[in-house]
């Protein structure tokens, strides 16, 4: 997707509408997209924040997390990856080397009690090496729960995973980590998003990761789409009874406000349908 201005990222009206998180950005020069997320002090200093709403900023190194700290981050994240080739290409170091890093920034911010999650890329896929082994995601999954990431995000960054495949790489993770330490991260670039969300409630996960209108991607994923759209998870789970306490109007408002700032088409087909899009 196209550069989000930050004094769009000041005006959107979404973080209000959220329970716990808005994800900031990245707090390292030349990680993952630069251009997209190196903005991240700029916005933290503009946007009101709001009680209750942690506002975690990507740190994979000491000195990212201090600028986070500085800029006023609530919450720290650390992003791993159960593929060696897309971890060189994302974070331009190796899973080992990236797991002393990230122990080094846990460290420091439980020093500080600012909480810390930890992200697993391609837990289903990579676009270097094809398939991972579960026991990869268990291995690298355990190794961020150990060092005190209170919860780990499990993604499937090129949208590549099944029902099958996630449930195989749930089961193989819980062996190590409890389910109320885990949230998935679904992308939906072959339409499987919600499927495999939905095997994830019903295996016990009861934290997913969203984007408005589905934006988003991954400069390193080619061909890749954006995270599971939030009108349509919120949607899936109000037909399921759940209660998520955001309502899905505001965030339609919400997601037509940021598409049309980046000249951008709506992914949710829930959007697309209530705009006739």
């Amino acid at each position: 997707m196209g550069n989000v201005p930050s004094a769009v990222k000041h005006c959107l009206s979404y973080q209000q509408l959220l329970r716990e998180h808005l994800w900031i950005g990245d707090s390292v020069a030349g990680a993952l997209d630069p251009a997209q997320m190196a903005d991240h002090t700029e916005v933290m200093k503009g946007i009101h924040q709001y009680p209750g709403v942690r506002y975690p900023v990507l740190t994979p190194n000491l000195q990212g997390f201090h600028r986070a700290v500085a800029a006023g981050a609530t919450e720290i994240s650390v992003f791993g990856a159960a593929s060696e080739s897309f971890s060189k290409k994302n974070i331009n170091c190796s899973i080992e080397e990236s797991m002393e890093k990230f122990e080094e920034v846990v460290k420091s911010a439980r020093h500080m009690n600012i909480p810390a999650r930890g992200y697993v890329s391609c837990t289903l896929g990579c676009p270097y090496e094809g398939n991972i082994t579960p026991q990869k995601v268990t291995e690298v999954s355990k190794r961020l729960y150990g060092m005190g990431c209170y919860e780990i995000s499990l993604g499937d960054t090129i949208g590549v995973g099944t029902p099958g495949s996630m449930k195989k790489m749930l089961e193989s993770v819980m062996k190590e980590v409890p389910p109320s330490a885990l949230a998935v991260h679904c992308h939906d670039t072959y339409g499987q998003a919600l499927a495999n969300i939905l095997t994830a409630l019903q295996m016990g996960i009861n934290v997913v990761d969203s984007a408005v209108s589905g934006l988003g991607g991954c400069p390193y994923a080619k061909g890749a789409s954006g995270n599971v759209a939030t009108e349509d998870l919120i949607y899936m789970l109000n037909g399921l009874g759940l209660n998520t306490g955001v309502n899905i109007y505001k965030v339609m408002e919400a997601g037509d406000f940021i598409c049309k700032a980046v000249n951008k088409t709506t992914n949710s087909k829930v959007a697309q349908a209530s705009f006739n899009v």
